[in-house]
């Protein structure tokens, strides 16, 4: 794996606030920048019937502007450009193995766009072992925000959304390193869920509920410990309460700067899935999203 960050193109207007997101976080990191249009003869209709040839002018004369634009905006910044012609799902996917951070643009509600509409975009998401970054339009930084270095950005907290009974460290190195390397704060959220019969519970199911919240904010606790040793100058703020997980990170994504979730690295019956939290949070977060695997 390299250090690189990878940015999937398709010259829509998601595609390129995903590259001006990309190329900051690449300047953030001091890492060089990969720009990849994948083209399927078989899942454009626009194209359907013109050479792989032309395709690929097409392409590289998009991804030539994009290019140059960016190094006119990040003089520093090492870019590369790629066209390669294959199936969506395999070259993100073996793009990502390769990156330290894939970049993919996203509509949020509806899906995502271009070549990564629907499934595919889905799949990616579900196959990788790399952490993925979905980013919306809105979230495109404005002309002069990043600065000629890209050293300056938008404001807001990171928030993290946190599976106490699966933390997952690499979410969670992925949450501080963001907000250590922004200079922003961190804020790390456990909410779960009750039944609907739960306010007319009983006292002794009340209890029962009370000691569950209890080690639900000792297990957070233990799981923040040596994270927040590690980075003693990320400001945590710690939310563990009873809520719907989902709503809660759309609700903490208004004025972040990013929220990152996990997806287990396992596969069902009927395949690989990215799990039903996350998959609401990335259709309905208003800030980028990071989707970190872990075990």
């Amino acid at each position: 794996m390299s250090r690189t960050v990878t940015v999937g193109f398709d010259g829509s207007r998601e595609s390129l606030a995903a590259v001006d997101w990309a190329a900051g976080e690449a300047v953030r990191r001091a890492a060089p920048l990969r720009i990849l249009q994948v083209w399927s003869k078989d899942d454009d209709p626009r194209t359907r019937l013109v050479a792989p040839a032309t395709a690929q002018g097409w392409g590289e004369r998009a991804l030539g502007t994009a290019g140059r634009r960016l190094r006119r905006r990040h003089p520093g910044l090492r870019t590369e450009t790629q066209w390669v012609c294959g199936d969506p799902v395999e070259e993100l996917c073996a793009a990502a193995d390769e990156a330290e951070l894939l970049v993919l643009g996203s509509r949020g509600l509806g899906g995502l766009a271009g070549f990564l509409a629907g499934s595919v975009s889905l799949a990616v998401l579900a196959r990788t072992r790399r952490p993925v970054v979905l980013v919306r339009p809105h979230n495109r930084p404005a002309a002069g925000e990043d600065g000629p270095a890209g050293e300056d950005g938008p404001a807001g907290e990171v928030v993290v959304g946190l599976d106490v009974s699966a933390p997952g460290d690499e979410v969670l190195a992925f949450g501080f390193a963001a907000a250590d390397r922004y200079g922003c704060g961190l804020r790390v959220l456990h909410t779960w869920a009750v039944p609907s019969y739960g306010a007319d519970m009983g006292a002794a199911l009340q209890l029962m509920w009370a000691q569950i919240a209890q080690d639900a904010r000792r297990a957070l606790d233990e799981a923040l410990a040596p994270w927040t040793e590690k980075y003693p100058d990320v400001s945590v703020v710690r939310e563990c309460r009873r809520g719907r997980p989902a709503q809660d990170l759309a609700e903490a994504s208004r004025g972040a700067r990013l929220v990152v979730v996990g997806r287990r690295n396992r596969r069902a019956r009927i395949g690989t899935h990215i799990g039903a939290v996350t998959h609401a949070v990335i259709h309905h977060s208003l800030a980028p999203v990071t989707v970190v695997p872990h075990d």
